[in-house]
């Protein structure tokens, strides 16, 4: 690689922008440490005139991505756009057949199209470096490709997104309600100002477990069809029920070989107040690999905001720089194997169940009959009257049941009379 490296960057967001500033400010600390000299020669995105938290360089703008590598010699492309096709996948695509090193903190462009990517990078002997699309500034991903490259892991799990865990930190902590604190979320730049749905229904979390499934261990990128539930019906009810029973509700992604068949699912867990993953609070997220023979290791850092992505982004373009051509999922496309996906019906765990009735006689009574009917056993009921409005909530936390009786049997509560509302589950993590 030349000593003089020409950067083009794609996509001026939250992120983006963050990181021109950075790339420019800090241009002297990047040669010192590299021995090359970065020169931003394009940047591009929808609007030239956008108000922005930086200014940037107008003489270099170009409305057209693609019109870069036809007008410009470019050493790196930063793609910034977020999206998982279009653009996004056409100016990566692109980029690295005409080989342009790439680095992304684009989680669902990696998700979806990481294998194909990987496999073009490698083809044509440039980088894709994706460090940026999992966990903020935690680096997670170089140090499972190089810190724990010779164990072997058998599970991944944790706080995947900072933005759900700020607001059900949040929640507890001010007593307010989930569409409060969702406000504030995006006040403080937490949350997407538009629309965070992406984030909200574990999507954003989910795209980033699969990610850490593949290099993790050693596969291709599952495309099948797993459990995905994210906050936007924890109530602040559940929330003040779980601190009474001793326990904080936190999205988890969890990824796991179990019986040599790969199980990935995201959903809101129950965990104890005196555990580790109870005690990751705020934007932050936490990693969590168990492997041999090194154990259960632990990374935490913040995971939502422009300041750790572009930590990580930083990082990448620092190894490039160093000279380090290599695989982008730790080992060669053709040596990563496909695996069989977990049957998810086969999937247990013990329940919490809240459920809104008319306070009459027989009611609580029909609720457990149903639930032995599916194999569903009862732990601790939990009643709390409503005289006044002639309701009741009903908190049944359950012993471990599998996916498949809880579909079947929730099934049933929709069309009862005395159910007022469909019930609230989350699922307790052990």
């Amino acid at each position: 690689m030349n000593k003089n490296i020409n950067i083009a960057l794609v996509g001026l967001g939250q992120v983006g922008i963050f990181l021109y500033n950075e790339l420019n400010s800090k241009k002297k600390e990047i040669e010192i440490k590299t021995g090359k000299k970065i020169n931003i020669v394009a940047i591009s995105a929808k609007n030239k005139n956008k108000k922005r938290r930086f200014n940037i360089d107008k003489k270099i703008f170009y409305s057209n991505p693609l019109k870069i590598f036809k007008e410009k010699k470019i050493d790196i492309l930063f793609e910034c756009i977020g999206l998982s096709d279009g653009i996004s996948k056409k100016i990566v695509e692109y980029a690295l057949k005409n080989k342009v090193n790439v680095i992304t903190p684009n989680k669902a462009l990696i998700a979806k199209h990481g294998d194909h990517l990987a496999k073009l990078a490698e083809k044509n002997k440039v980088n894709l470096e994706f460090e940026a699309s999992v966990a903020g500034g935690i680096p997670i991903l170089r140090t499972i490709k190089e810190g724990l490259a010779t164990n072997k892991i058998k599970k991944v799990y944790g706080i995947l997104n900072g933005t759900t865990n700020y607001i059900l930190s949040e929640m507890e902590n001010s007593n307010e309600s989930f569409e409060k604190v969702l406000k504030k979320a995006q006040v403080l730049g937490y949350a997407e100002p538009g629309n965070p749905k992406l984030d909200l229904n574990g999507f954003d979390a989910f795209a980033k477990i699969r990610i850490l499934s593949a290099l993790s261990f050693n596969i291709k990128i599952s495309k099948s069809k797993c459990i995905m539930e994210g906050i936007e019906n924890i109530k602040l009810e559940d929330i003040k029920i779980a601190n009474q029973l001793g326990l904080r509700i936190k999205l988890l992604g969890i990824s796991e070989i179990i019986n040599n068949q790969l199980f990935e699912t995201v959903h809101p867990c129950l965990v104890s107040k005196n555990s580790y993953i109870g005690n990751v609070n705020g934007v932050m997220n936490a990693v969590i690999t168990e492997g041999k023979p090194v154990g259960q290791s632990i990374l935490q850092g913040e995971g939502a905001g422009p300041g750790p992505t572009s930590s990580s982004l930083l990082s990448d373009l620092l190894s490039i720089l160093r000279g380090n051509i290599k695989p982008p999922f730790g080992i060669s496309y053709n040596k990563r194997k496909s695996i069989k996906p977990f049957n998810n019906q086969n999937y247990s765990n013990s329940l919490y169940l809240r459920f809104e009735v008319k306070d009459k006689q027989g009611v609580l009574s029909l609720i457990t009959n149903r639930l032995s009917k599916f194999k569903i056993s009862v732990k601790r009921i939990i009643q709390t009257p409503d005289k006044k409005n002639k309701k009741a909530t009903i908190v049944i936390i359950s012993h471990k049941t599998t996916e498949k009786n809880i579909k079947n049997c929730l099934s049933i509560f929709k069309k009862n009379k005395n159910i007022l509302k469909f019930p609230t589950l989350i699922r307790l993590y052990n």
